[in-house]
């Protein structure tokens, strides 16, 4: 139940997470001044979309693999949040104006710029490479479970670092709120996963 209580939380979030995008405009809490297309707002938004997206790619390979309903249940809660920030963000940069790619490598904005190589798909500090995502679709039952709670560890452990930084640098209120949520949210499920993989007689990676 207690795993049931906190991805029920964790939905509930998501769900005012995203009524926060009608009331997100590009000034908000920021001067009224739109965010360029340099600024860390906009780095933010677009590095952590992509981010978002392999997210929601791994909690529905992790759907078909296995028949837990406890890993199914979290798998489907990441989906349906990051889902939703992930739209959220995808707005805001609509709003203002920016485009949804940049020329300059992900995390610049950050001053990160070449920290991932993108070699074999990673693109971004703890995102899988495509060799692993292609794997976690090959697995079944408790490999294919044990190896998604351990790829979506590193997953969060890579998007709490860029949300921190967005908390830091970010103009945009609604965004920096955001941002903020991702961490606390995201913080409890690697605790929730370490707790997942024990009981499946495995650890995170890292």
């Amino acid at each position: 139940m207690r795993h049931v209580g906190l991805i029920a939380g964790a939905a509930t979030a998501a769900l005012v997470a995203a009524g926060a995008i009608t009331y997100a405009v590009a000034g908000d809490d920021g001067g009224g001044r739109t965010p360029s297309a340099e600024s860390a707002d906009a780095g933010f938004a677009r590095d952590m979309a992509v981010h978002h997206q392999q997210a929601v790619e791994m909690s529905y390979i992790v759907r078909d693999r296995t028949k837990d309903e406890e890993v199914r249940r979290l798998a489907y809660d990441i989906a349906q949040t990051q889902a939703n920030q992930r739209g959220m963000m995808l707005g805001w940069l609509d709003l203002w104006g920016l485009p949804k790619v940049s020329s300059e490598p992900p995390m610049t904005w950050m001053d990160m710029g070449g920290m991932a190589s993108g070699k074999d798909g990673a693109l971004m500090p703890g995102m899988a490479t495509n060799s692993e995502m292609k794997k976690l679709g090959a697995l079944d039952g408790k490999q294919a479970e044990v190896f998604y709670l351990q790829l979506m560890t590193d997953h969060h452990k890579g998007g709490i670092h860029m949300a921190e930084g967005c908390v830091a640098t970010c103009q945009v209120g609604v965004e920096k709120r955001l941002a903020q949520g991702m961490v606390d949210a995201q913080q409890s499920e690697i605790r929730l996963m370490a707790d997942m993989l024990k009981e499946r007689g495995a650890a995170p990676r890292s």
